[in-house]
């Protein structure tokens, strides 16, 4: 593999977990509500496809303007890999050992949004209490669960590493 895909997705990869560290803390120091903030989550995925293009340029600059598919999508993978594994680490620490009572203010904050969102949508209310039940037995910051959802985060990460690629890719000329 070459050095600079590698160097170059470790370090962003790194960036991008200390990021998610600073801003869990800023959130956790500041309000637990903003956990359950749509606002929060798509701010964050702007950030993170910013950075990730920001990599994908600067990785096609020192490769000299020569950058195939395989290495673009390569150089994110390895970016959305290190950073989603730090960012998860730092959550099972955070609410499974720092402070586990912070989960389950989370929630009850998450249960109240749901109750409110599923009413905007005049769902049944069967529907919101299948819902609630589930939220209820399901611990989102449990360890095996923060890891499944690493590996969604993951997944997701590569569709938008796929698309990013395809447009950092080097275009290729055909003569005919």
């Amino acid at each position: 593999m070459n050095e600079i895909i590698k160097k170059n997705g470790i370090t962003f990869g790194v960036i991008s977990g200390v990021l998610s560290i600073l801003t869990t803390t800023i959130i956790y120091v500041v309000d637990l509500e903003l956990f359950v903030s749509p606002w929060i989550g798509l701010i964050s995925i702007l950030i993170y496809v910013t950075l990730g293009v920001v990599l994908l340029s600067k990785t096609k600059k020192d490769l000299k303007g020569q950058f195939v598919f395989k290495e673009a999508f390569t150089t994110y993978f390895i970016f959305a890999v290190v950073g989603i594994v730090i960012s998860v680490l730092f959550n099972i620490i955070l609410f499974n050992y720092v402070d586990p009572s912070a989960k389950e203010t989370i929630k009850e904050l998450s249960m109240k949004m749901m109750i409110t969102m599923m009413q905007k949508f005049n769902a049944p209310a069967s529907a919101v209490n299948e819902a609630l039940k589930g939220l209820k037995e399901n611990d989102q910051f449990s360890m095996g669960n923060l890891f499944k959802g690493g590996l969604t985060s993951i997944l997701v990460s590569s569709i938008f590493g796929l698309i990013l690629a395809a447009i950092f890719k080097t275009k290729t000329v055909t003569n005919e």
